[in-house]
């Protein structure tokens, strides 16, 4: 009868380790899978979403100066308006040098040329108006040169009456 103890508490001993090393391997399981979930939604936040919520955020990123080149009063305030209202980070409102531009310019300040082709585009302008001229000096990524062409613009269409 010993012998029946001996093979019977030697598999509870055995039930008993195997029980824990399916529990710890079930959790380590868990854990891999809540790791994997987490490095694929930092990825996708990072490098591939392109929802209107991330957009609002880049965007509010970008600081902008807007400066009058064409001598219209009040023409660079509404651009500047309509900037602000669609997330853009306009710091510097003023005049430009000379008020003779003939074509509005959008300058990149930075090696981010995206964010101005970005500014470009969401105020009407095509990406070839975009001009890079980095000055690591300067404390905004774009300068916005309103011209006399200002009523081509989408935000000035509307309200340069």
């Amino acid at each position: 009868m010993t012998g029946v103890k001996i093979s019977s508490n030697k598999n509870k001993d055995h039930f008993k380790k195997n029980l824990f090393f399916n529990i710890s391997i079930i959790i380590l399981v868990l854990i891999n899978i809540y790791l994997g979930y987490s490095l694929t939604k930092i990825i996708i936040i990072n490098f591939g979403s392109d929802d209107d919520v991330t957009k609002q955020v880049n965007t509010s990123k970008i600081k902008i100066e807007v400066l009058n080149g064409c001598g219209i009063a009040g023409v660079a305030e509404k651009l500047t308006d309509y900037l602000r209202t669609s997330g853009f980070d306009v710091v510097n409102l003023g005049n430009y040098r000379s008020f003779q531009i003939e074509n509005s310019i959008v300058i990149a300040r930075n090696e981010k040329i995206q964010n101005a082709q970005r500014v470009a585009v969401a105020s009407g302008l095509s990406p070839e108006s975009v001009i890079q001229q980095t000055n690591p000096e300067y404390l905004l990524d774009v300068t916005f040169i309103l011209g006399k062409d200002y009523k081509k613009l989408i935000p000035l269409q509307k309200r340069a009456n």
